[in-house]
């Protein structure tokens, strides 16, 4: 196994670049990745047009939408309502026509009162009044139109939300920092107008694209029917999605929200060790339990000859650090795939106590062979 540091393509790990890119930037997803890191990986991976990828953890559907530029087939995966809808809106057909005049219609719609008393104080907190009254306004404004054009306006609704909010998202916690924010309905009918051009300067290719709600470990695809995956799980012990994106729930699907990923993956600590030999902490073999499960799960349904790009960190634990790029591939070779590569992209410090350093983490790309 060649192990090579990339720091040059450490940015892609991240979701900054794609701020800048049409349609891709709908909704922003700190969790996620770059457009260019998954153009890299169709190019390394020789994928062409017929071909199907799957991302399993597809968060805001940036591999997906990636396919439908270069017309590969693709499965994108989510256990979060707001991830799907993100990832399902980015990747549709329009009508351009009825975009337009659902955006108009919205843009004469006449002003009702709304309770705010329906929201729970610890949601209220982050909104200016008049800004969390004209929310609710729209939300209730959106019921009359048909998908997709409302799942669209949705997602319009919610990036403009979060945008004319006071939250503030650090790591996993919620913070409040007020400061000005722009009057909602303007804002608002600007993004959508904005998204709508956006649609103009995306092309696409023909292919076919579907985004659902599922585990990773049990996803229902046929044995052997996937040519790539690009994906990143979520990192150990690091963040908690429902907490950061707990807000847009509530507000936004309600009884339809779901437990978060970690209620899926690394949740159970009395499952059997994936590394009976090692100390590790609890968490850490919880998720590593959960991985292996993955991983097979991967094998059944790749291609022979797929190859799989995995983005993925190293966990801090007050003990020290978990090298996850160390034992992920140890995992995979168990269930058959090789590993060919380990890409550094970054480096970070870990700390107990916010000052005390017990260690050196990686953020890691690894490419699998089956």
């Amino acid at each position: 196994m060649e192990t090579k540091d990339c720091k040059d393509v450490g940015k892609l790990a991240t979701f900054v670049p794609n701020k800048k890119l049409s349609v891709y930037n709908w909704f922003y997803f700190k969790e996620g990745f770059a457009r260019e890191l998954v153009t890299l990986l169709f190019d390394m991976f020789e994928l062409e047009p017929g071909e199907t990828v799957l991302d399993p953890f597809c968060g805001s559907g940036t591999t997906n939408l990636a396919c439908r530029e270069y017309g590969i087939d693709s499965y994108g995966f989510d256990v979060l309502p707001l991830c799907v809808l993100a990832s399902r809106v980015k990747t549709r057909d329009y009508d351009l026509g009825k975009l337009g005049r659902a955006v108009k219609e919205l843009r004469q719609s006449k002003f009702m009162s709304q309770d705010l008393g329906t929201v729970p104080k610890n949601i209220r907190r982050f909104f200016n009044p008049h800004t969390l009254e004209d929310v609710l306004f729209f939300r209730e404004r959106l019921k009359g139109f048909e998908n997709p054009v409302r799942d669209f306006l949705k997602l319009g609704l919610i990036t403009s939300t979060t945008r004319c909010s006071w939250m503030y998202k650090d790591g996993a916690v919620l913070k409040l920092r007020k400061k000005p924010v722009p009057q909602f309905r303007k804002f608002y009918l600007r993004t959508l107008r904005k998204m709508v051009r956006d649609l103009g300067k995306l092309d696409t290719k023909p292919c076919e694209t579907s985004i659902e709600f599922g585990d990773a470990r049990n996803l229902g695809l046929e044995d052997e029917s996937i040519d790539g995956v690009i994906t990143s799980p979520p990192y150990l012990n690091k963040i908690e999605y429902t907490k950061i994106y707990g807000v847009e729930e509530f507000l936004f699907f309600g009884e339809e929200a779901r437990p978060g990923l970690r209620s899926y993956m690394g949740l159970d600590t009395e499952a059997e060790p994936a590394f009976p030999d090692l100390d590790l902490p609890p968490a850490a073999n919880a998720y590593f339990s959960d991985m292996k499960r993955i991983l097979k799960e991967l094998y059944r349904v790749c291609r022979p000859g797929a190859r799989l790009g995995i983005v993925l960190g190293d966990g801090c634990f007050p003990t020290g650090v978990v090298h996850c790029d160390e034992l992920l591939p140890k995992l995979a070779e168990e269930q058959g795939f090789r590993t060919e590569r380990v890409y550094i992209l970054n480096r970070r410090t870990c700390t107990r106590q916010r000052v005390i350093k017990v260690g050196k983490m990686e953020e890691s790309l690894i490419i699998f062979k089956k």
